[in-house]
């Protein structure tokens, strides 16, 4: 995962310096930031005062549900403590009470539970405190530059914040977690004797929606995180400090969908060049895209294709073999990229199946 997941977020990164076209001027929130992105390219569709940094609220249990994925073992079990009881929303969880992480992580993400918030930080790394450090690694490792995480439930902090864009961002890595997008697009669940029913109205109201988190406190407002998926993109949205934030998100999604569709530049397989071997077996081998080289565009938008891969390479090449980059450019600005891969193999020449003469490869190259 980690080279797809530096690739959406390189590009990103380039995206933000780049004018947004086609951003609908009709388009408004009642949000202090915003942002709308597609989930796989990382392409700002909208956005407004997205890098502001502001109190998040129980959005922050995106980064909890995240950090004890990869951390933690979903079967583990955990007996509730004294120090797990919290203020605020509730999983209704009781000292002794045992539960295994899995269970813990509806609580968290369905009924946004801040008792169940200090459980998973103490299931999974024994402290707040160093529980709290793993939230803030991963969103150094994510690029999270306007982000500094406090607690694991979000509750009002000096020091705790983050942005609408680098929300978005940590939930469209979280969405490539099948566990994490299973649990937030879970409407409702019964646990033992505990039912849990999903906060998210979207998951309802909105077309095509697949979670994420609400989050409320007086001082950071409403905060909501959703997700929708249609006609083969997913769309991610943030609000921050927004009192009309169901009717903005659906209003935002609906624009993401309606203005722009994802365009396949080469498919997965797809031969789209080749390079010359060195001493092989075969004089040269066809290189094809190792996955699909896609990215949203508007419809008067197009994208064009670049090659980025060695005169030749020497044998013995087999399939798969990483051998350049299949870049999409669009106005001129790589916005997506795969790897390049061999499509056939192309063996060493031995003794006796004859050397390749460096003469021939010179006048080839030629």
């Amino acid at each position: 995962m980690e080279p797809h997941i530096r690739r959406r977020f390189g590009i990103a990164a380039i995206l933000l310096v780049s004018i947004l076209t086609c951003q609908a001027k009709a388009v408004s929130t009642s949000a202090a930031s915003a942002v709308l992105i597609e989930q796989e390219s990382g392409r700002v569709l909208y956005e407004q005062k997205a890098d502001d940094e502001r109190l998040i609220a129980s959005i922050t249990k995106i980064m909890t549900a995240v950090v004890a994925l990869e951390r933690g073992d979903l079967q583990r079990e955990y007996t509730v403590t004294a120090s797990d009881m919290a203020e605020g929303s509730s999983m209704y969880l009781k000292p002794g009470d045992q539960l295994d992480l899995e269970e813990l992580l509806y609580g968290l993400m369905l009924c946004s539970g801040n008792d169940a918030a200090l459980a998973v930080a103490h299931c999974v790394s024994g402290t707040v405190e160093e529980f709290v450090g793993e939230m803030n690694a991963t969103a150094e490792r994510l690029g999270m530059e306007h982000s500094h995480f406090m607690n694991p439930n979000g509750l009002d902090a000096e020091g705790h914040y983050s942005s609408a864009r680098d929300m978005a961002s940590l939930a469209a890595y979280a969405l490539e977690n099948t566990d994490f997008r299973r649990i937030v697009s879970t409407a409702s669940v019964t646990i033992g004797e505990r039912y849990m029913k999903n906060h998210n109205k979207l998951l309802r109201l909105c077309e095509g929606c697949v979670g994420v988190k609400t989050g409320f406190t007086k001082a950071a407002g409403r905060t909501l995180v959703s997700a929708a998926s249609r006609n083969g993109m997913t769309l991610v949205c943030v609000t921050l400090n927004d009192g009309d934030d169901w009717n903005d998100h659906m209003k935002l999604l609906d624009y993401g969908f309606d203005s722009y569709h994802p365009e396949t530049a080469a498919a997965k397989g797809q031969a789209v060049s080749s390079v010359l071997v060195w001493n092989g077996t075969a004089s040269f081998v066809p290189l094809a895209a190792a996955e699909d080289l896609c990215y949203p565009l508007t419809g008067d938008e197009a994208l064009s294709v670049v090659v980025r891969a060695p005169v030749a390479v020497a044998a013995p090449v087999v399939p798969g073999q990483v051998v350049g980059k299949l870049c999409a450019c669009l106005n001129g600005q790589e916005v997506a990229s795969v790897d390049l891969v061999a499509a056939a193999p192309s063996a060493q020449r031995t003794a006796e199946t004859g050397l390749f003469s460096p003469i021939l490869f010179s006048a080839v190259k030629k």
